[in-house]
């Protein structure tokens, strides 16, 4: 007569059959654990530093675009090359922005210098400052807010008055805790009043930039310029990031015709999307993750061939065992379903653990990276999938053995 067995009985004598071979599942179990670790550790650092990064990047405007004279190819580890057009002029700027018809802000920017000293009587700051020309947009198109004071008014836009935002950084360096507003500082060699500091941002990319900024009215900024031939550059926040492609086409076809440029002349300036980077980026973080597969799943495999090793030998100690069973009516099914049960069992123990510590490790480079705390629930769900799998395959040969086992000559093995 045929025995049946349920799951939870082919679960404990997989558990019994564990606990009799300690040092051998322990191994084999740490194996896959340290697989497992690997792929955990590596994806759940790499989502960390992709959810900071989009954060970052989230604060920068996913939904703007800048028009300048030049357009960069950025190629990270591989370096990069630039194209320059002619320069753009404050005309072609304002006319682009007065004549723009679509729902945006536009910034009309003015990069003076990235070196700029600061100076508040006796203080002054590193030679590290960045030092620009805008309009009233500039803090919205570019991710700033007000902390305290104001923005530009309309007058001090049109007449270039001599008045001034400064970044967190500087009032902290120069100020301290002091009331600043209204009073006055020289950037090189120019004297500006203070209106506004804006809100702690933090560094921009290459350092610049961030809370080491000065904003002044981009007409007072022609005055201030030294360069005889400056360029200008356009910054433009369309209403969502669904619209952003559209936005960028009649942009680009606007500023053809500012530029008078012929339907069969290419574009003679650049657009930088400030999703770009992050999408490049975004590339980069991908071929981290495909690295980390790699690896995980080749120690994987290493795992699955010990594993059916452990079983193949299980297999040869336990000849006895399953002619006993066979003799007392258990099927091929039942010893091929508690052989693959045992399997099974042993990469989700070697699993569950590789979980945590992957967890573990993963997360303790994103709080260095300072990022927050992370859970990949995908990955931990795949790789529990991962464990199965491999159980699976790696008990099922052995467990195919066992069941074709002969019960008599099982029954004489020594």
């Amino acid at each position: 007569m045929a025995v049946k067995t349920t799951l939870k009985e082919n679960i404990s004598i997989a558990l019994t059959s564990i606990k009799g071979n300690k040092l051998r599942t322990s191994l084999t179990s740490l194996i896959i654990a340290i697989g497992i670790m690997a792929l955990v550790g590596i994806l759940t650092s790499i989502q960390g530093i992709r959810d900071q990064t989009n954060a970052a990047f989230a604060g920068l405007g996913a939904n703007s675009f800048t028009i300048q004279n030049s357009n960069q190819d950025l190629n990270f580890g591989m370096g990069g090359h630039s194209k320059v057009y002619p320069p753009i002029t404050y005309e072609q700027a304002d006319k682009f922005k007065t004549t723009f018809k679509l729902p945006v802000q536009v910034a009309v920017n003015l990069e003076i210098s990235g070196t700029s000293v600061v100076k508040y009587g006796s203080k002054k700051t590193n030679p590290n400052t960045q030092f620009v020309g805008t309009n009233e947009n500039y803090l919205a198109t570019n991710g700033y807010k007000i902390g305290f004071g104001r923005n530009f008014s309309d007058d001090e836009l049109a007449h270039g008055e001599g008045v001034v935002i400064i970044g967190d950084d500087l009032k902290q360096r120069l100020f301290g805790n002091q009331d600043l507003i209204d009073k006055s500082i020289l950037v090189g060699d120019d004297r500006f009043r203070i209106i506004g500091v804006l809100a702690k941002k933090g560094s921009s990319m290459g350092g610049l930039g961030g809370d080491r900024i000065c904003i002044i009215p981009v007409s007072k900024a022609k005055q201030v310029d030294t360069v005889a031939n400056p360029t200008f550059s356009i910054k433009v926040m369309a209403k969502s990031p669904a619209v952003l492609d559209a936005t960028v086409g009649e942009a680009t076809a606007l500023f053809r015709n500012i530029r008078d440029l012929a339907i069969s002349k290419p574009d003679n300036f650049g657009i930088d999307r400030s999703d770009s980077i992050q999408k490049q980026l975004e590339g980069n973080l991908d071929n981290v993750t495909y690295g980390g597969l790699a690896i995980g799943i080749i120690t994987l495999i290493g795992a699955a061939i010990g594993l059916m090793n452990i079983m193949l030998v299980s297999v040869t100690e336990r000849t006895r065992e399953i002619g006993l069973r066979k003799a007392i009516g258990a099927t091929p099914a039942i010893i091929r379903k508690q052989f693959l049960i045992e399997a099974i069992v042993i990469c989700l123990i070697g699993g569950i653990s590789g979980i945590f510590l992957g967890m573990l490790i993963g997360n303790i480079i994103v709080i260095f990276t300072k990022g927050g705390f992370v859970v990949p629930w995908m990955w931990v769900s795949a790789a529990l999938v991962v464990c199965t799998f491999i159980g699976l395959l790696s008990g099922f040969y052995p467990a195919k053995k066992a069941s074709k086992l002969d019960p008599v000559e099982s029954l004489r093995y020594e």
